[in-house]
């Protein structure tokens, strides 16, 4: 469950990471809930997906790896309002999409229209969003500068 950004990691391309940035946080693995991963667990497995070295990871269990991808405004000849933001989001199973769907997120009001039913990827999309926002204003302002 991320919790805050972790600055301090060494992925060569960071802002390829599901979340957008990598995190710290706690596990929700079963009979591990709450406890938290070294710094080398959190760079090799939870910012990754797809944690098959992690001794915490269940055998069963619905996902191995969540990933997302946001989408401003309208689109899709949907009626969307201009300040949504649509977070679409695939749970991989085996590396094949197990579930998917979109989240809806009012930036005007800064709330969550549409929200997902599993509090773990609610909070993923939510970091996930954070570091969207977060790169899209780092690009405005580069924009502006070369202006």
């Amino acid at each position: 469950m991320p919790i805050e950004k972790l600055e301090n990691g060494t992925w060569l391309h960071v802002s390829r990471l599901p979340l957008g940035c990598g995190w710290s946080g706690q596990c929700t693995a079963p009979g591990h809930e709450g406890e938290t991963p070294s710094q080398e667990e959190l760079q090799e497995n939870c910012n990754l997906g797809y944690a098959e070295s992690c001794p915490r990871m269940p055998s069963e269990r619905k996902w191995d790896s969540v990933r997302f991808a946001a989408k401003a405004g309208g689109g899709n000849g949907k009626s969307v309002a201009a300040s949504t933001i649509e977070i679409l989001y695939v749970c991989e199973r085996r590396h094949l999409p197990a579930e998917h769907g979109t989240l809806s997120f009012d930036a005007t009001r800064a709330r969550w229209n549409e929200r997902h039913h599993d509090g773990r990827v609610q909070r993923m999309a939510e970091c996930f969003l954070g570091s969207w926002l977060e790169e899209r204003r780092n690009l405005g302002i580069a924009q502006a500068v070369a202006d």
